[in-house]
């Protein structure tokens, strides 16, 4: 949800605003009633392995017969997050 606040509004209810951006609000900041900004909240980081963990992941995929069955389990432990094909 967005809300618009003032300059004065985030200045002076910067804590409010904080928890509005944990709670997944967007606001749009204004000066003198003109739009001026936006803040809103950061897409949270996935969880970082190791590279042993990582290592010890993939050397399931080396004994794996085919490339799609490759890419399934790969999306399947990693997510489909890629571009267009």
């Amino acid at each position: 949800m967005t809300k618009t606040i003032t300059q004065a509004e985030l200045r002076n209810g910067s804590a409010g605003v904080m928890d509005g951006l944990e709670a997944g609000d967007d606001f749009v900041i204004t000066r003198n009633g003109r739009p001026v900004g936006e803040l809103r909240p950061i897409a949270p980081r996935r969880r970082s392995i190791t590279t042993t963990e990582l290592k010890a992941r993939l050397a399931r995929f080396a004994a794996m017969p085919s490339g799609a069955q490759e890419r399934a389990e790969i999306d399947e432990m990693f997510g489909e997050d890629r571009l267009d094909d």
